[in-house]
């Protein structure tokens, strides 16, 4: 029961390395951008949740009502007036560009809050916990984690599947100039792109912070999840993402039942091993490009 206990906590940890996951997998799946500020993002929206909260005095799970659209806005306005201008060019100068911004968020963050570190206060939602056995125990907070992120990804799916702009994310993913050419605005369908994918990471941020503590250098150790989750589950597959965080979450999780220190190890090794094995990940397509 010890190793099932291992393997559920292990799932509902994807679930949180998913919404981290999801949108570096939108944004690098329609722009081809590799947004190394994409940890940083996220804990600052955390942070931002965090005085929030405190000013208002509401929960900070209630402020993600203010944090998630603020996050969109700010994502489109990070497109147009930074990412755009390294799309479709050498991945160094997205590289430069986005590590840079990760540089100023952290060192506005510990010009901000110091380099204390925080957690948001969601009351008994963090410690109640579904009693399954005298082994076994679901936390609230995992599971609504979890819950979440299938929402989110079902609801991004049904977005790329039934609505006209999602066609469009579908087709300038697919090849941007024969997009421009019939007639789709791919610099909207970027900026959009990338209001979702910090919505998103913004989400995660919120709620990787009611369940750990962060401080303004913890982005990078999300990125870095987040890389590993899209890349086994596969690029271009949302779904896939999940599968992608859920197994990253379990080998974790299997890797501390074994010995406290070997958690990150398991996680590492089970990235690498897809990555020989199956480089285009578990659901993911060979890319003719």
């Amino acid at each position: 029961m010890v190793w099932t206990n291992a393997v559920i906590q292990g799932i509902l940890l994807g679930g949180l390395y998913a919404l981290f996951a999801t949108g570096l997998s939108l944004s690098f799946g329609v722009m081809r951008l590799v947004n190394l500020a994409h940890g940083d993002l996220a804990i600052f929206a955390a942070f931002m949740t965090l005085s929030i909260s405190t000013t208002l005095k509401i929960n900070p799970l209630v402020a993600l009502v203010i944090v998630v659209p603020a996050a969109f806005i700010v994502g489109y306005i990070l497109q147009r007036l930074i990412f755009d201008r390294v799309v479709g060019v050498d991945p160094a100068f997205q590289i430069v560009a986005t590590f840079g911004l990760g540089i100023v968020i952290q060192n506005a963050l510990l010009e901000k809050y110091t380099a204390d570190t925080q957690g948001l206060n969601v009351g008994k939602l963090k410690t109640s916990t579904i009693k399954v056995n005298d082994t076994i125990g679901i936390g609230w907070l995992p599971l609504f984690t979890f819950a979440t992120a299938v929402a989110v990804l079902g609801s991004l799916a049904l977005f790329l599947q039934h609505t006209k702009l999602g066609r469009a994310f579908r087709a300038t993913s697919d090849d941007a100039d024969a997009a421009r050419l019939m007639g789709i605005d791919i610099k909207r369908v970027f900026a959009v792109s990338m209001a979702l994918a910090i919505a998103t990471v913004a989400l995660a941020g919120v709620l990787f912070g009611s369940r750990s503590s962060f401080d303004p250098f913890v982005g990078p150790a999300r990125l870095i999840y987040a890389f590993e989750a899209v890349i086994i589950g596969g690029l271009g597959s949302l779904w896939g993402t999940l599968a992608g965080g859920i197994t990253l979450g379990v080998a974790q999780t299997i890797g501390r039942q074994i010995n406290p220190q070997w958690g990150e190890l398991f996680g590492h090794c089970v990235f690498l091993a897809v990555l020989v094995l199956r480089p285009t990940g578990l659901f993911g397509k060979v890319q003719s490009r």
